[in-house]
């Protein structure tokens, strides 16, 4: 009977262990997605904006949320391996240019007299970038 018993306990024990904690590799993955699906969310904020609703104060909030979103990113690639970890690198690269890019412009149009419009324009470009960088990141499983 002890026998039986320690190789139920055992069982149990592995059990447990192989669906108790997830991988460093498959929390980055969560990380990540997570990470994404905040950038998309203030992408949309972003992208809903119109001439008459944009304030620069909303477009500086909405641009710090999707940085912080981005470190966070960059923070779980160094858990994730092989063509994943690329993919990841490549995509926030690419998408931390634009969102640097749409900072700029937003400084620059400050002083514009048509700054609104040029602020809207920027940030229709941010969602293409989100698009084409982020978007395709596969987040399904």
């Amino acid at each position: 009977m002890s026998r039986t018993f320690a190789v139920v306990v055992l069982a149990l024990v592995l059990t447990v262990s192989a669906c108790g904690g997830d991988s460093a590799e498959e929390r980055a993955q969560k990380k990540v997605c997570s990470a994404r699906a905040d950038i998309k969310k203030q992408v949309d904020d972003l992208k809903s904006t119109t001439i008459s609703t944009v304030t620069v104060d909303g477009v500086q909030s909405n641009l710090q949320a999707i940085g912080k979103s981005l470190s966070q990113m960059a923070e779980a690639q160094k858990d994730l391996k092989g063509d994943r970890k690329q993919e990841i690198q490549a995509a926030t690269q690419s998408f931390k240019s634009t969102v640097t890019s749409v900072g700029r412009n937003l400084i620059t149009s400050l002083s514009a007299s048509d700054a609104k419009e040029q602020i809207q324009t920027a940030l229709q470009g941010l969602a293409t970038s989100y698009q084409k960088a982020l978007a395709p990141i596969d987040c399904s499983g």
